[in-house]
């Protein structure tokens, strides 16, 4: 989502906060309830309560060495200066790969919801073309500006904010709490948790932001972590609402049938809705899935287009531009064609490279700035070497985790 951060305004905690919600929150939440549904609610919370833990450790180990630099050091920056020219190579492929996976899960994801409408009006739609109408639409306007890109979002978040209220409302007041929490099938959960992590991580990525709360704030330590505890806390709570109501109203077993259709966003919406006694409620879930995908999109690829344009030094001009978004959009918009229903599987991935920016260089970034200054009395995160230990350890095993379940190596529930 695109930021809205000025500098003169007042700094009010309440922004920066909104800020990491509406960076965090997104379509891949779709995602969730699927990769959740063979451990189930209960350690579906688990894990995403502890992902949530490690995620704000990281993020504040970020926001610790952010504070050693002077306001308006980039994450690029930071990573020069602490680990090196090749550790700012690594971080940069690593975010460059996570962008471009990005947009092309929600070119999948888009494709799915917007034939599922599509469908909804008696039309047959190929999702392969669904896909490619959602990206050049969107795509424009990315390459028309970045106002316009700020603009459309901002009206897209309040849409997003009222449309997925009023659905997770009867969603939630309709919960079975039987079907929540005496699940049919088979009684066996814990194992399915490990190959559900990477897309717990994948659904807390807004370390990018951390140096723009740095820069927005100053050097005021304190408000900036809060900004990230409540931000993260308020991600959590609509994730945990969020499968409370899709876990609640689907049984187990239907998530068999999803997951063989795919797992794609459409396939989800399509059997809520089927499960909600008012369709107009029903259509406001439809309207929420769009506008998350949408909004993700622009948010995603808008900084994969400025990161390009300044890798390649593209113009900000007509042809400059044009170049940009070939770059930025034709590599995804071809997968989008030939794999059309890769949305689970781009998200995995997408965690898979993740790990690298969002845990291991924060962790290891931490310890070579402390190493390199054992009296700094700035602001350090409580915990010592553990904390550090703990948020690149939970880097590997997650990688791990994701590079087992593709071995098949671990249990993936089908």
């Amino acid at each position: 989502m695109a930021n809205h951060m000025d500098v003169h305004a007042p700094k009010s905690l309440l922004g920066g906060a909104m800020i990491i919600a509406g960076t965090t929150v997104g379509a891949g939440m779709f995602s969730l309830p699927v990769v959740g549904a063979g451990m189930w609610f209960g350690y579906s919370l688990l894990m995403m309560v502890g992902v949530w833990l490690c995620m704000l450790l990281s993020g504040l180990l970020l926001l610790e060495t952010n504070l050693r630099f002077e306001p308006g050091a980039s994450f690029d920056t930071l990573t020069r200066e602490s680990l090196g020219r090749f550790g700012r190579i690594v971080n940069g492929l690593s975010i460059a790969f996570v962008l471009y996976i990005l947009t092309y899960a929600y070119i999948s994801g888009g494709g799915s919801i917007v034939n599922h409408s599509v469908a909804g009006l008696g039309l047959e739609l190929p999702q392969s073309l669904a896909g490619l109408l959602f990206a050049l639409v969107l795509a424009t306007v990315v390459v028309i500006s970045t106002k316009a890109v700020d603009r459309i979002s901002t009206l897209m978040l309040g849409a997003m904010i009222i449309s997925f209220f009023l659905a997770i409302a009867q969603l939630l007041l309709d919960v079975d709490t039987t079907t929540l929490f005496q699940p049919d099938g088979e009684q066996r959960f814990a194992p399915f948790l490990w190959a559900a992590l990477p897309f717990g991580l994948a659904s807390f990525g807004y370390h990018g932001n951390v140096p723009s709360l740095v820069k927005y704030y100053g050097k005021e330590p304190a408000k900036v972590a809060k900004a990230l505890f409540i931000g993260t806390f308020i991600a959590l709570v609509i994730y945990t609402c969020w499968m409370l109501a899709t876990m609640g109203n689907l049984p187990r077993s239907q998530f068999s049938d999803i997951i063989a259709q795919g797992g794609n966003m459409g396939v989800l919406v399509a059997a809520l809705t089927q499960v909600m006694s008012n369709s107009w409620l029903a259509s406001m879930l439809t309207l929420f899935a769009h506008l998350a995908v949408a909004s993700s999109f622009l948010g995603v690829t808008l900084g994969l287009f400025d990161y390009l344009a300044d890798l390649f030094g593209f113009a900000d001009d007509g042809k400059g531009r044009l170049k940009t978004a070939l770059v930025t959009f034709v590599p995804p918009t071809v997968l989008g064609l030939l794999f059309p229903d890769g949305f689970l599987v781009a998200i995995g991935f997408a965690a898979l490279a993740a790990t690298v920016w969002t845990l291991i260089v924060p962790g290891m970034m931490a310890h070579r700035m402390r190493r390199a200054d054992p009296g700094y009395t700035g602001f350090k995160v409580p915990g010592g070497k553990a904390v550090i230990l703990l948020v690149v350890a939970f880097g590997i095993l997650t990688a791990a985790c994701h590079l087992l379940a593709m071995a098949q190596w671990l249990p993936v529930y089908a």
